[in-house]
C-alpha cells in the first residue's frame, strides 16, 4: 500500500477534519456515477479503492495521543520491494514462455498498479487477445503517463492491432490468416525485447 497521506492529497500529521474533507472530494471526483460508459471507468474505480483503503488505514490507526495520526514509515506501507520481486518473476516467466504462471502470479497479487497492468497486457498479446492486451497497456500508460516502455509499448500495439480493432468484420482469406501470424510473432518478438528477451532469435 503506499502512502496514505500522499494517496490522499495530505501533508502527515493532518487532522481527522483535514482527513475527512480530503477522502469527502476524492470520494466524489472517482464516485462511480461520475464514470458511467467512460473508458476511465476501471481506473476509476481502482482508484476509489486505494483511496477507501489509506483512509481505513488512517482512521484505525490514531496516535496514542490522541490528536494525531502515526508518521510515514516506508516499513509499513511501502510494497515496492516486494512487488518489484514479483514482476521480475512475471517477466522470467514471459521470457521463457511460460505464461500460465506469469498470469496465475499476476492473480494472486493484490497490488494493482501500472506495472501490473502492462505485465498483464503484455500476458494477453502473449496468449492472442489483442483487445485485452491493448486495453490494459492503456491502463498503464493512464497511470504512469511518463513511462517510456509503457508508451512505446502501446504505440507499438496500436500500430499492429489495428486491423483487428477496426475492422472486426472482415472476411479472412488464407492469405489474412498468414499475415495475422506473421504479425502475432513480430509483435510478441518486439514485447518479448521490451522485457529483456529474444522470442524469434533471428530477428
Amino acid at each position: 500500500m503506499r502512502n496514505p497521506y500522499e494517496v490522499l492529497g495530505i501533508k502527515e500529521g493532518a487532522s481527522e477534519e483535514e482527513i475527512k474533507r480530503a477522502y469527502r472530494e476524492l470520494v466524489k471526483k472517482y464516485h462511480p456515477d461520475q464514470y458511467r460508459d467512460n473508458p476511465l471507468a476501471k481506473l476509476a474505480e481502482e482508484k476509489l479503492a486505494e483511496i477507501n483503503e489509506a483512509y481505513d488505514y488512517l482512521m484505525k490507526n490514531r496516535s496514542s495521543s490522541g490528536n494525531g495520526y502515526r508518521s510515514y514509515s516506508g516499513s509499513q506501507w511501502d510494497n515496492t520491494a516486494n512487488s518489484n520481486n514479483i514482476f521480475n518473476e512475471v517477466k522470467r516467466n514471459i521470457n521463457i514462455g511460460n505464461i500460465k504462471e506469469a498470469e496465475d502470479i499476476l492473480n494472486r497479487h493484490n497490488v494493482r498498479n501500472a506495472e501490473w497492468y502492462y505485465l498483464k497486457g503484455i500476458v494477453f498479446l502473449r496468449k492472442g487477445w489483442y483487445d485485452e492486451a491493448f486495453s490494459h497497456i492503456q491502463t498503464a500508460v493512464n497511470m504512469d503517463p511518463g513511462n517510456p516502455e509503457y508508451r512505446s509499448t502501446l504505440q507499438k500495439l496500436n500500430m499492429t492491432n489495428v486491423h483487428y480493432r477496426y475492422n472486426p468484420y472482415r472476411t479472412r482469406t488464407h492469405n489474412s490468416d498468414l499475415c495475422d501470424i506473421c504479425t502475432f510473432l513480430w509483435c510478441t518478438d518486439c514485447f518479448c525485447e521490451c522485457l529483456g528477451g529474444d522470442f524469434i532469435s533471428c530477428c
